[in-house]
């Protein structure tokens, strides 16, 4: 198989091109790193294109059998709408239109910010309510490639709260686990919104590869979370931090100031990623920030 991976410089895209390459299968990377960070592709041996998915000429990609889009902006707090769109609609649709023309399969990185608030396990059928721009650009796209599903392989993960190895590169868009890590490897008290009881669905990393190699076979097209499904309290983080790290550091409350634009509560519901591409996660919240921290070399 040949694949190519938009943003294949970022979090979750290096990841996924390291994966693919050592699992046999030839990959290109495309990414302008605007975001990304070339270092996270030191022992990739693929090629790497440097330009943007809104104009490198799509035509050298006629040999590739999937692509997987993995390319965003992902910044929550970027308030420039028309960039948002430009990038994670726009250039995202014309990555879709590609596939569809030339029968590629298409699997794609959409995100558990189109669900808004919810105080319930949150299944597919609940999106719709985004809180930002980022989560208003990709339920655009989720409607437009829902359009298509019918007659071309389209699959959309709707990622839920990742972290793992890679990551760091984000800053302040990296995970609450890494930012609360280091932290408390400064021998800080790990800082929290108050009253560290709000709970997120916390998925490693090395899951949310496994999906998206997973959409390769899908039974059919379909949008669907990837998550742990498990909400993860952010007192819960720094407990197993703790842990993990072998100190003993309290929180630091603060009060939320974006309190009107932020998901205090967040649990997928893999029902349907379980039955359309027999998606269950592998690691537990415990057992991957163990893993976590050996990679990054911190214990």
């Amino acid at each position: 198989m040949k694949a190519l991976v938009t943003g294949g410089g970022g979090f979750v895209g290096s990841n996924l091109a390291l994966t693919l390459e050592q699992n046999g299968h030839k990959v290109i990377v495309l990414d302008d790193f605007s975001n990304g960070n070339k270092e996270h592709l030191i022992d990739f041996k693929g090629e790497v294109i440097s330009e943007s998915i809104n104009s490198v000429d799509l035509d050298r990609f006629q040999d590739v059998d999937v692509v997987f889009h993995c390319a965003a902006i992902t910044d929550t707090t970027v308030r420039d709408e028309k960039l948002m769109m430009l990038v994670n609609f726009d250039g995202s649709k014309r990555l879709l239109e590609f596939a569809i023309a030339n029968n590629k399969k298409f699997i794609y990185s959409s995100s558990a910010a189109v669900y808004g608030d919810a105080s319930v396990s949150i299944k597919e059928d609940m999106a719709g309510k985004p809180k930002n721009i980022y989560g208003v650009s990709k339920w655009e796209f989720d409607c437009f490639a829902m359009k298509y599903m019918k007659d071309a392989h389209i699959v959309g993960l709707r990622y839920f709260n990742v972290f793992g190895p890679r990551e760091s590169h984000k800053g302040k868009m990296a995970s609450m686990l890494w930012q609360l890590a280091l932290q408390m490897l400064e021998g800080k008290r790990p800082r929290v919104f108050k009253l560290g009881e709000q709970k997120r669905d916390q998925v490693y990393v090395k899951d949310v590869v496994k999906a998206n190699i997973l959409g390769i076979e899908a039974k059919k097209s379909a949008i669907v979370n990837v998550g742990s499904g498990r909400a993860i309290t952010f007192n819960h983080i720094i407990k197993v931090l703790n842990e993990v790290l072998e100190i003993k550091l309290e929180p630091d409350y603060f009060d939320n100031p974006y309190e009107n634009a932020y998901q205090n509560y967040t649990q997928a519901d893999l029902t349907m990623a379980k039955d359309v591409m027999e998606y269950i996660p592998e690691w537990s919240f415990e057992d991957a920030v163990q893993d976590y921290m050996k990679e990054q070399g911190i214990i």
